[in-house]
């Protein structure tokens, strides 16, 4: 997004725990900041050197360690790329129990040290219950070895946890164990239009009712994210005389072990929509192919990069109830409209779109000739306020970072934080570990 520039003058590239060890052993002698980077696709600053620390890049360290087929447990080095570890056990009818975007760039030791959500939280879980163990490299130099392929440890305090979205700032993940799910056999998906923001609740709940164990996914996209979307070739995948003024859209994808059992649930479930008495659908469409079912999925996963070409985004990704989704989105547009900051000359769109399953919405606010002082005041700290209001996170997946560090009282309290400091104390007295993001 350009929002973020290193400071860094030396990057170094571990191929091995052991020389990361080393590197943090002489930081630590030295009093030398660390800053540890992986993909280096977050959106709040948290992999970039702020204060001339040096980067420990981790790319290099990318070796698949052992796989088992049976347990579907998988061991790998942090710099290993997301999708690179998808093709990896896809010969053995297993898949990754995240999903992103930026799979093609990103790592799983970025991933894990953000806690990533992703597109299959909703059926899979978070990192928190399908990482099985961690290796780490600690302030001191000294390694953690934790790296279990144990389904059930209750042996003392699960320490990995504390790295798991500790965004380096207690040690560097060098290593993970992973508990990877079975392919689904049959995958489809069903792309709806609904009149209004008030019908997605309760769609959620008959898709949900109807469809039972085979659903996997089911994603929220307002009508300026899609009408941005078919701007820049995504779609269109509806009939737009079908659509007419929807005001939102659905996505629903299923995952499941029989494609008659699943397509019979799928199209069972679109009679009941459109026979009801009071729709709350205007239209929507099966996937008929794989073809098909990609192109649904495109329209979604294209979203992010649609925003990046209509300007320079305020990305806020953020946790509220459900039914504040619309809400959120629409106070942040009045907002902008009272400051007389809404158009051409500043911010030209505020959509939102994300995953309903787990409440996560990805808020976004354009502005079309770039990042203005006067432009984030109005939105900051306005928009953690609001999200503090509706008892929400200011971060639902992509972490604190930089850009957070100073809203985390938005989502924490006092006693919380408190705490959090002195973890961080205990870990790091040195504060050579990633300093600056998450506690500022």
């Amino acid at each position: 997004m350009g929002k973020y520039h290193g400071q860094a003058n030396t990057v170094l590239r571990p191929r091995t725990t052991q020389q990361v060890s080393e590197i943090v052993k002489y930081c630590a002698s030295q009093r030398i900041g660390i800053v540890p980077q992986g993909g280096n696709t977050g959106l709040v600053g948290g992999s970039i050197s702020l204060q001339k620390e040096i980067v420990l890049s981790l790319g290099a360290m990318n070796n698949v360690r052992s796989f088992d087929p049976v347990s579907g447990i998988l061991v790998a080095d942090a710099g290993c790329i997301l999708e690179s570890l998808s093709n990896h056990i896809a010969p053995y009818n297993h898949i990754m129990p995240i999903d992103l975007g930026a799979k093609g760039s990103c790592q799983i030791g970025g991933n894990i040290s953000t806690n990533a959500g992703g597109l299959r939280l909703l059926r899979y879980g978070s990192l928190h219950g399908t990482v099985l163990g961690l290796e780490v490299v600690l302030p001191d130099g000294s390694i953690l070895d934790q790296l279990s392929t144990l389904r059930k440890d209750n042996t003392g305090y699960d320490l990995k946890q504390l790295f798991i979205g500790g965004e380096g700032t207690l040690g560097v993940v060098t290593g993970v164990s992973i508990l990877t799910p079975p392919a689904p056999q049959a995958s489809n998906n069903i792309f709806l239009a609904l009149p209004h923001f008030k019908n997605v609740l309760p769609l959620f709940q008959i898709v949900k009712r109807q469809l039972g164990e085979i659903m996997s996914a089911f994603e929220y996209i307002d009508r300026t994210s899609y009408d941005m979307a078919l701007g820049h070739g995504l779609g269109p995948v509806l009939n737009a005389d079908e659509v007419g003024d929807a005001q939102c859209f659905v996505l629903v994808e299923t995952s499941g072990g029989n494609q008659d059992h699943d397509l019979e649930k799928l199209n069972t479930l679109l009679e009941l929509l459109m026979s009801a008495d009071e729709p709350l659908i205007y239209t929507g469409t099966l996937s008929q192919s794989p073809g098909q079912f990609a192109s649904l999925w495109a329209l979604r996963e294209g979203l992010t990069e649609c925003v990046q070409k209509e300007g320079k985004p305020y990305k806020y990704d953020v946790s509220v109830p459900l039914a504040d989704f619309q809400n959120v989105v629409d106070t942040v547009r009045d907002r902008m409209i009272s400051k007389g900051l809404y158009g051409d000359h500043a911010i030209s769109k505020v959509m939102g779109y994300g995953h309903v399953g787990d409440g996560n919405l990805h808020l976004n606010v354009i502005a079309k000739h770039g990042y203005r002082p006067e432009l984030e005041a109005a939105l900051e700290p306005f928009i953690y306020e609001l999200v503090a209001s509706h008892k929400g996170s200011v971060s639902a997946e992509h972490g604190i970072g930089a850009m957070k560090a100073h809203a985390l009282h938005y989502s924490k309290s006092d006693v919380s934080i408190e705490w959090m400091r002195k973890i961080k104390q205990v870990f790091d007295p040195l504060n050579i570990m990633n300093p600056g993001k998450i506690l500022s």
